[in-house]
């Protein structure tokens, strides 16, 4: 079996290096330099020849550094040999972009799917695509991964007598019933609508809340607009306390805090699939790795096992 090497971007180090630890591999070194004319110049500092090479990078913020950064890896890879080079986005940023929803709008998603494959991605493996039907942008295999599992088992342990999963919107209902089904418990969802970037609109919870304590589900938390959102329906239905989970916990603008001053907010469950930003930090926020799922997924791919074999029992 060919050799497998593993190298991180700068977006997050952390993460890299705890993957590498459940892996049982050394972690490679890159550089990244930038010139005078701001230019970036990547280096990979190891071998690649032949070997089974995953470059980590989640697309956080600043976003466009960080994918450029990528791209250049990819092409730093493919050009020195590698055999299989595997992306290995943990959080995919453009999968917002999904659709044309206005007159000449780009379609961002696709675009960065095609510049991936282009600068030399052989697969790619990530986690929670805010839109699903980014998967089918791309060209080349496409591992979806999500962290269901390990929200499931951070709340398991708790007396969850009275609760209820929330979906703040209808196209995360899907999600938020998959985690109700892991915790036995009932699901309700808040019927949404964007009006921008940074303003919301949720009319009604459809199901009930009354009395019972809440578990909400969202995929990522940005600005945390439409999380303020369901905070207020959920007051004006009566609903006893609040948690809250998602993947990705990008807190955007001093969302983290605007979300913890909330008196019914008991906690806020994220991943570790983004450095949180050091400017956002409080005592409810707690942050689970996802780190053993990416481990697990990259040997099963390296070792041309089913990753999707990891989800046959939710």
């Amino acid at each position: 079996m060919r050799e497998i090497s593993v190298f991180s971007g700068t977006a997050h180090p952390e993460l890299t290096a705890e993957i590498c630890g459940h892996l049982g591999v050394p972690l490679q070194p890159a550089t990244v330099r930038r010139f005078a004319n701001d230019c970036l110049e990547v280096q990979l500092q190891s071998n690649c020849r032949e070997r089974d090479v995953f470059l980590i990078q989640p697309l956080a913020a600043p976003v466009q550094e960080h994918l450029v950064e990528l791209l250049l890896m990819l092409d730093a890879a493919r050009g020195a040999s590698a055999a299989r080079v595997t992306a290995v986005i943990p959080h995919y940023a453009y999968a917002r972009s999904d659709k044309k929803n206005m007159p000449r709008v780009s379609i961002g998603g696709r675009l960065v799917a095609d510049l991936l494959v282009t600068a030399g991605a052989s697969r790619v493996l990530t986690m929670t695509l805010h839109s699903p039907q980014v998967h089918g942008f791309f060209s080349v295999p496409v591992d979806h991964l999500h962290a269901l599992r390990e929200i499931a088992d951070h709340f398991a342990g708790r007396d969850l007598g009275g609760t209820v999963v929330v979906s703040p919107d209808l196209g995360n209902a899907k999600a938020a019933a998959a985690l109700a089904r892991m915790l036995g418990l009932p699901v309700a969802a808040g019927a949404k609508e964007r009006l921008s970037d940074d303003k919301v609109t949720i009319t009604s919870i459809i199901g009930d809340v009354a009395g019972r304590d809440v578990i909400v589900l969202d995929d990522e938390i940005a600005r945390g607009t439409t999380i303020i959102e369901i905070l207020a329906r959920l007051r004006e239905h009566g609903a006893k306390s609040v948690r809250i989970a998602c993947t990705h916990g990008l807190f955007c603008d001093g969302a983290l805090k605007r979300i913890a001053a909330a008196p019914e907010v008991q906690e806020i469950v994220c991943t570790n699939s983004v450095a949180i930003p050091a400017t956002e930090d409080s005592e409810k926020l707690h942050v689970i790795s996802v780190a053993p799922a990416l481990a697990e997924a990259i040997r099963r791919i390296h070792e041309g096992e089913s990753v999707s074999a990891l989800f046959h029992d939710q």
